[in-house]
Parts: structure tokens; sequence; C-alpha cells
């Protein structure tokens, strides 16, 4: 009755919201399976401080939490991250998108919030001409929340600034209003297809803080090379430094960006790669303002007026100071001119949000935000958001991580390592049944059904932390399943030894049943004990897929306590009373006769003599001998 209920909760557990939906029920059955089962990325990241030290205990920790945060965040079930040692940790994302995540993960470094000072549109002319003669290809329309956003479209030649249609404005300022300069507003859109028409009357801002000559950039080029440093202006130069689809990580080190230390230095300029609104292009970016550490929450969301997806940004105390004055800055230096058509004041109203040296998003500064909540909006869509949601909540890492190595998983290949296991479980499980019904005979019935219910629960088991838990079961998991099998033989072996001991002595069957239990239970709880003992210590000290075999012999070894103490003995009790084991039958297994058990009439003749007949008074006995006559 027991075993009964709780397969029934376990059921009702599965099934869960889809109870009274009986064609979504397969759906349900699912066991969650690692990397090495089915497919997926594995990834080794190194781990160490921003001074090239040893990580400590608590930076590791932290690191670990920010990881797992940030790959549980993306929806992947079963993604795990695990420490290896001091200073690594092992990040394993299985099943399709796998290697998407893997990159989000192995990017994380530092988000920082940095000031756009230049960019260039990929694909734009490598030439150089003088910086101020860079011509816009895009006008700038308000919003109609009364700020501006700037919509960039690509010229016949190429885009000439940084394509955006996200914009920051704060919180409370979502409901739209007229504009301040009464133009008709434009609605964002970040696909390269935006419909502001270029302008060619559009004026750039001289840059009145060059001294001496005039720095010259590259084609399509808008931003203010005089507020870059020079070192950091030629590497922008740099007529190998592209940024495009495929070179989303080679740049770095045409740049000299092998290690992340440059570009996470918050106190230095940096060159940066980005996709913007479906545009690829190279940016020079300020000083850091603003860190990733700073961001307390990132949720996106759909906006309550425009039915669009936005993030909702929220930062701490120190964060809220810092980008205080930063969006002030922006806003009263270079808002205006922006909405006059300045395609380079444009662009240095941009923040760019910058994370392992990309830019994930550049939106633009429309009003000052001191409050330290801000949204940014734009023609996101959900996924897009969801993206930018993490990043921004997920981004920061107390220590830079370093890829060591990647291991790819095909489908294929995790296939073919299931089906060995289930193959060598298969064997294992068809071995014990055969040896039960050879050596036992009728007995094995019962070590069978003992095995199926063990099994079933099992399953259940594993079903339902697939469901809640993540769990996904790896190879080195189904062999903990297969030594499981043969914990379950040994606990029936036990008590199927010591109950035939007692039939050996004599005993009827009910009695032997209860004695022979009595004498089994205390083994089996004593082996079962070491068992689950040695599975935890296994599963604390153990790194890697050790644990996935620690976890399912641990769980295991209790399903088998339970169900020898639910299901076996009940079951041979209940067995004990029907004729066919109850008279000792030699099919049964406890035939007294095959197992060379003392009858008691034998036993009887060993305890009492036989008594002679006795004689008449009188009469002497005589007692026979060799020399009687």
């Amino acid at each position: 009755m027991l075993l009964f209920v709780l397969i029934v909760a376990m059921l009702l557990g599965i099934l869960g919201p889809k109870l009274f939906a009986p064609s979504q029920w397969q759906h349900r059955f699912k066991v969650g399976l690692g990397l090495d089962l089915s497919s997926g990325t594995q990834v080794t990241l190194q781990a160490q401080t921003l001074t090239g030290k040893p990580p400590s205990t608590d930076a590791m920790n932290a690191a670990i939490g920010v990881i797992e945060s940030r790959v549980n965040g993306t929806g992947n079930s079963g993604a795990q991250v695990k420490p290896q040692g001091t200073n690594l940790l092992v990040v394993t994302v299985p099943g399709q998108g796998s290697e998407q995540t893997i990159q989000l993960v192995s990017s994380t470094a530092l988000l920082m919030f940095r000031q756009a000072l230049l960019y260039q549109p990929y694909g734009a002319a490598s030439t150089t001409t003088p910086a101020a003669s860079a011509s816009p290809s895009a006008t700038a329309t308000p919003a109609a929340s009364g700020s501006a956003s700037a919509k960039a479209s690509p010229s016949a030649s190429a885009t000439s600034t940084a394509k955006t249609s996200a914009k920051i404005v704060p919180e409370a300022s979502t409901s739209p209003s007229p504009s301040a300069s009464g133009r008709s507003s434009a609605s964002a859109s970040a696909s390269p297809s935006a419909s502001a028409s270029p302008s060619a009357s559009a004026s750039s801002t001289p840059f009145s803080s060059c001294t001496g000559s005039t720095p010259t950039l590259g084609t399509g080029t808008v931003g203010n090379p005089c507020l870059v440093s020079k070192s950091v202006l030629a590497l922008f130069n740099n007529p190998k430094f592209t940024c495009g689809p495929k070179n989303t990580e080679a740049w770095k080190k045409v740049v000299g960006y092998d290690k992340t230390t440059p570009y996470n230095n918050q106190n230095a300029q940096v060159v940066a790669c980005g996709n913007n609104g479906g545009q690829w292009g190279k940016y020079v970016l300020d000083v850091a303002k603003v860190q990733g550490t700073e961001v307390t929450s990132a949720v996106a969301g759909l906006s309550t007026t425009s039915n669009q997806w936005q993030v909702n940004l929220t930062l701490n105390g120190a964060g809220t100071s810092a980008f205080s004055a930063l969006t002030s800055h922006l806003y009263t230096t270079y808002y205006s001119a922006g909405q006059a058509g300045d395609q380079n004041s444009a662009l240095l109203n941009q923040v760019a949000i910058a994370l392992d040296g990309n830019v994930v998003s550049s939106p633009q500064i429309i009003s000052a935000i001191p409050g330290g909540n801000a949204q940014i909006t734009g023609s996101f869509t959900q996924a897009q958001a969801t993206q930018l949601q993490n990043e921004l909540k997920y981004g920061s890492v107390p220590l830079d991580l370093k890829t060591l190595y990647t291991t790819s998983v095909s489908a294929q290949v995790g296939r073919n390592q299931l089906d060995a296991g289930l193959i060598a479980a298969a064997i294992g499980l068809a071995l014990v049944v055969v040896y039960a019904f050879i050596y036992y005979r009728g007995l094995g019935i019962v070590s069978v059904l003992s095995l199926a219910i063990a099994g079933i629960i099992v399953y259940l088991a594993v079903v339902l932390l697939s469901l809640y838990q993540n769990f996904t079961l790896e190879l080195a998991g189904i062999a903990g399943l297969i030594v499981a099998i043969g914990i379950t033989a040994d606990s029936f072996v036990v008590y199927f030894e010591r109950l035939r001991d007692e039939v050996r002595e004599g005993k009827q069957l009910r009695p032997a049943v209860e004695a022979g239990w009595k004498r089994a239970r205390r083994t089996i709880l004593v082996s079962d004990t070491v068992s689950f003992l040695a599975a935890l210590l296994l599963y604390y000290f153990a790194i890697g897929e050790v644990k996935g075999f620690a976890y399912t012999l641990g769980l295991t070894t209790l399903i088998d306590v339970l169900v020898v103490f639910s299901f076996t003995k009940p079951m041979v009790t209940l067995l004990a009373g029907t004729k066919f084991y109850g008279d000792g039958h030699p099919m049964s297994g406890l035939d007294p006769n095959r197992l060379g058990a003392r009858t008691p009439w034998r036993s009887s003749v060993r305890r009492n003599p036989v008594r002679r007949r006795s004689e008449p008074a009188g009469r002497s006995t005589v007692s026979r001998n060799s020399g009687g006559s």
C-alpha cells in the first residue's frame, strides 16, 4: 500500500498541470540527458584576478554564482557550472543552442558602460580622410516622448553613423508627449532598413579640442578623434582591424588584446567591436564610468504604452551617482547638436554597453537620468530584450576567465553512448534475473518483481528531478544505476539465504519467514548504510562526472531499502500462505528435501532414544552381544 501511494504521488507530481490533458503526458515523462548522452558543449575556463594573481575562494564562489545565474537565465535545462581545483571552472550545456550559451559564458569578464567616441561601420572604405569631412548619411528625428532617437539609414555608399534605435530614458518617462521642436515623431527600428532619410545638408561639429594637425579617419567614420589618445587612435586606424560577423573575436589579436586586461581596464580608452541594430562596426570607447557590478536589476518586459519590448535597469548607490553624471554630461553636451543633424554628436551621445571587449548595445541618452532607474527602449524582439537583460544582469564576474579548451558532442555520438549504457544495464539485469530463477526457482518471481518495482520508482524519481531540479543523467549515472541492480539483488539474496537456513533447521515456512527476516534485516540495513555513506562521501569530495555516479548510487540505495521493507518481505509473507510455497513444492525454491532440512521425526529420534518393550516382573533381561548363547 505504501509503495502504491508513493507511485501515485510521483505520477501526480510528474503530470502536474497536464493531469487533465492526456495528449501532453508523453512530454512530461522525459529524462534529462547529460552532455555525453545527448549533445552539447563543455568548456573549461581558467580564472584569475584582474592583476593576474590566483583567485581567492570567495572570488571563485562569486564567479560560479554569476555564471550559474547567466546560464540558467538563458533557459537551458541541465546546464551546470562545476569547479575543478582552485582556478578552473567547467561549464556544461547539453542540447541544441549550447554553443551560443557557452559563448555567452566564455565571454563573461566585466560589463562596463562607456561613452562611444568613434565608430566606423563594417565594409566602409579603409582610406583615411580628415575627420571633419566625414559626412553624415542620416538625420535624427525627435521621438514621441519629447526626446529623440537617432535613426540611421545606410546611404548608397556606406553607413556613416552607429546604427541604433535603442535609447535610454528615465523609468518615469514612458508616456508619449509632443516634441520640443514640434517635428513629427518617428518610430524606432533596430533593423538595417530604418526609414530615416539621408540628409546631405546635415553638418558636422568642428573638433575644437584638437591640438596640432587634425587626425584622419577612415571613410564613413563618425565621432571626435580629438577625444581619443594617439595610441588608441592608431589601433582604430589599423587597416587590419575590422569588425564583421566572421571575426567577432579574431580582432582582439590584431590590436594586441590577447589578454583580457586591456579591454577590461576601466581607466583606459579601448577599441571594441559590436553589432548594433544589425550593423557591425568598430568603436573607440572612453574610460568606463559605470561598472556592471553596479547593476542591481535588469528585467525585460513589454511597455504598457507602446507595447514594445524594453529592459528596465536599476543601479545601486554608486552606480546611480556615476550614471547620473554621465547621462547629464552627454545630454547637455551632445543631445541638441545630434537632433540638429550632427552625426558626430549623435554618436557621442551614445553609451556603449561593453561586455568582454564587445559592444552588446549602444543606446542614446535622451535625457539626464538622476534616479538610478532607467529604461532601454527600441524595436527589440522578445529574444533580443531577454538577451540584453541577461547581459546586463549577469555580465560582471570578479575574475578574468580564459577558455582553455572546448568539447562538443554531436547528437550521434551521444546517442551511441546512450545505447551502449542501456545495453549494459539490460545485460546486467538479465543476468540477475536468470541467476535468480536458476538458483532460487519460484522465489525468483519475488526477485524480478522487486527489481521491477525499484526500477519504476527510480525512473519516476529521475523524471521528477529532471522536471523540477534540472537533473541530467550522464553515462556515469547509468553506471550507478547498473551497480544499484547488484545492491538490490544483494538484499534479496541475503533474505532468501536466511529464510532457507531457517527451513533447513526444520521450521515450518511461515515461522521461517519471520525468523529469517529478523536475521536478514540487520544485514541489509548495514550493507545499504555502507553503500549510502560511500555514495555521500564520493559525491561530496568528487568532481565532474563522478558526482553523477555517486548521486544515482545514493538514490537507488535509498530506494532499495524502501522496496525490500515495503514489498519484498510482505510479498514473501503472502506467498508463504499459498500451497505451492507452503508445502515446499520442488520448484518453489523452498523444498525441504532439496535444502537438506532436518525433518521433525528425524529430529525427535535423535533427541529421544527408542524405548524398549517392558519385561514381566522377576525376569531378567538378556542383552544381545556377540558372545551370547
